[in-house]
């Protein structure tokens, strides 16, 4: 392939390309590559495995430009090998210049920043309106609009990629009776325009100071509202609450310049396109750093808890939808998805959680990849006993069950040892960072009993480490335990 790309190289330019160097690819499975002339000039060369995705994008982009948009110029196409030449935009994107300016200037949106967001409002409406009587929806790939099954979809990515991965308990018939009140919320918006599908700092190239567009093969036939909900709610830009405000409305003043808007229906038709689009963005967070392990994907997730508990303490949801409420409500008590760990003081930190084997391995949150699991599958199971049922491994009478069993004292001596010794050891070295799961198969008794024994040991033992305590499995057992009357 990348043969190939040198002689679409060759063929346009009339020269060869001395150089071809492959370029970061984050959430793609496309491959992009720079190539550069002997003179200095440069294209960049795409190789793209889905032939539908490649006909949007080549399509799209013909239209854009032909409308004076911009976007990249294809310069030559290998239609049956999945390769093309586009125009080099250079390597700075929005996010990028933000995350500059950031380290200069305090505060939410540096003002440098905020003209560059203003140039890409005022061509948002010229894609959607202008852009959406160009382009050809009948290559539109997967899909021609942001109809209900469309939003079906990403909605179940949301529940599949994010909530299982994470192991965030939900009740399945609850949550789909909501999805399907969401969709029939959303639907009642204008849906005849461009719709972007991923409108944000990562796909603005900023070139000379101006916008450039890319990655917008996934458009189809949709709402206004997605879009600009995509860019301002877009997680780790982490635009204040203020400032969203200020560029909405701004927003709503340019494309009232082109049809006829309601305001207070379209902020209220907003406020649902925003629910929508923080949870598709979670499902490929959990997608791409559960699932595929590019961990770098999950420092988005606490940005977009962040926009998650806004939406919860300003009552933001658009119509009564109490499953996804409270799914909400254990995203943002999850320590791990907080990302409580960015902001813990310095020193070693240990990760200590308990877990049951039937919902699967613990992932790692934290981006270190270390640490140690425990199966506490071998001491006795006081989860067989009825009068322990609706109790956990920090109710008193289960602590005395469990002290009582040889068993459960040989396993405890073996991992204080083991950990001790590892505290010690990571202490000396510097490390930040160690993880240690107790597993059972419920994840309520032998699992929670290790996991807290363990974190007042270490407490008391080494008073300058950090401990941080979850129990995944907390959620599902937790009302029947609060039932039982039982004190921890």
């Amino acid at each position: 392939m990348q043969s190939r790309i040198l002689t679409l190289f060759r063929e346009h330019f009339g020269a060869p390309g001395e150089s071809l160097r492959p370029l970061h690819q984050d959430g793609s499975n496309r491959r992009y590559f720079r190539v550069t002339a002997a003179d200095g000039r440069t294209a960049i060369g795409v190789v793209g495995p889905n032939p539908d995705e490649n006909r949007a994008f080549l399509s799209y982009s013909r239209a854009f430009r032909s409308i004076g948009l911009p976007v990249p110029e294809i310069y030559r196409v290998d239609e049956a090998a999945g390769v093309y030449l586009e125009e080099d935009l250079g390597d700075t994107t929005l996010f990028e210049a933000l995350t500059a300016a950031r380290a200069e200037e305090a505060g939410g949106l540096p003002e440098s920043v905020l003209p560059a967001y203003r140039r890409v409002l005022a061509l948002l409406p010229r894609f959607q309106i202008e852009g959406g009587r160009a382009v050809d929806y009948g290559v539109a790939y997967p899909h021609s609009a942001f109809d209900r099954k469309s939003i079906l979809w990403d909605l179940n990515y949301f529940k599949y990629h994010f909530l299982q991965l994470a192991h965030i308990p939900f009740n399945e018939s609850r949550l789909e009776e909501d999805f399907h009140r969401l969709a029939d919320y959303l639907l009642g918006a204008d849906t005849r325009h461009f719709l972007y599908r991923d409108f944000q700092s990562r796909n603005i190239m900023l070139r000379d100071g101006e916008p450039w567009f890319i990655d917008y093969q996934g458009g189809r036939r949709g709402a206004l509202q997605y879009d600009i909900a995509s860019l301002l709610y877009d997680a780790k830009a982490a635009i204040p609450d203020d400032v969203r405000e200020l560029l909405l409305d701004e927003y709503l003043d340019l494309l009232a310049e082109r049809l006829p808007v309601e305001r207070d229906e379209f902020h209220e038709q907003y406020r649902g396109y925003v629910l929508v689009r923080i949870m598709q963005a979670m499902g490929a967070y959990g997608y791409r750093g559960f699932f595929e392990r590019k961990t770098h994907f999950l420092q988005s997730v606490p940005h977009a808890v962040r926009n998650i508990e806004r939406i919860l303490e300003e009552q933001l949801l658009p119509v009564r939808l109490p499953e996804i409420e409270a799914v909400f409500d254990r995203i943002t008590n999850t320590p791990s998805l907080r990302g409580d760990t960015e902001r813990l003081p310095p020193g070693l930190t240990v990760h200590i959680g308990s877990f049951s084997y039937k919902a699967g391995y613990p992932q790692d949150a934290t981006g270190h990849g270390g640490g140690f699991v425990f199966d506490c599958r071998g001491v006795p199971n006081p989860g067989r006993n009825p009068e322990f049922a609706g109790l956990c491994g920090l109710d008193g009478v289960v602590v005395e069950f469990l002290e009582s069993k040889p068993e459960a004292t040989a396993f405890w001596d073996n991992v204080r040892g083991l950990i001790d010794a590892q505290i010690e050891a990571y202490t000396r070295r510097g490390f930040t960072s160690l993880s240690v799961d107790f597993g059972c198969t419920g994840g309520q008794h032998r699992s929670v009993y290790f996991a807290d024994r363990l974190a007042r040991h270490l407490r008391q033992r080494f008073p300058k480490v950090n401990v941080r305590v979850s129990h995944r499995e907390e959620p599902a057992w937790a009302e029947a335990r609060s039932r039982s009357g039982e004190a921890a």
